[in-house]
């Protein structure tokens, strides 16, 4: 059960916020998430591990990828949170230049490249 206190430090890393916030608008592929961070694919993977180890994120694989989504039993008061922290966050422009490489980002991008080392 996630308890306030692991989603908070969850949310404490600048990284995992990122990613968290980008999963509001649905399920990303670890590639899409590393163009829109502008991060190393091995530090995405890091932080997404320790994610889906405290049940705020779930993934799933559709072949080589790995596809990555907000927990389904994520509690309302969870979702809350991410969606206030979104919302007081919008003129950040770290975390706008975060939305407009991800939508810069080719479409299906695990669909075309080969899979990250």
């Amino acid at each position: 059960m996630l308890t306030p206190v692991t989603l908070f430090k969850c949310l404490a890393d600048e990284t995992r916020l990122r990613c968290l916030l980008l999963l509001l608008k649905g399920e990303l592929c670890v590639c899409e998430l590393t163009r829109a961070l502008a991060l190393s694919q091995p530090k995405i993977s890091r932080h997404l591990a320790q994610l889906r180890a405290c049940r705020v994120v779930a993934d799933r694989r559709r072949g080589l990828w790995v596809y990555y989504r907000l927990h389904d039993q994520l509690p309302a008061w969870a979702l809350a949170v991410l969606h206030a922290a979104a919302e007081s966050m919008a003129d950040d422009s770290l975390h706008r230049q975060d939305g407009l490489r991800l939508h810069g980002a080719a479409a299906g991008c695990c669909e075309s490249e080969p899979p990250p080392v």
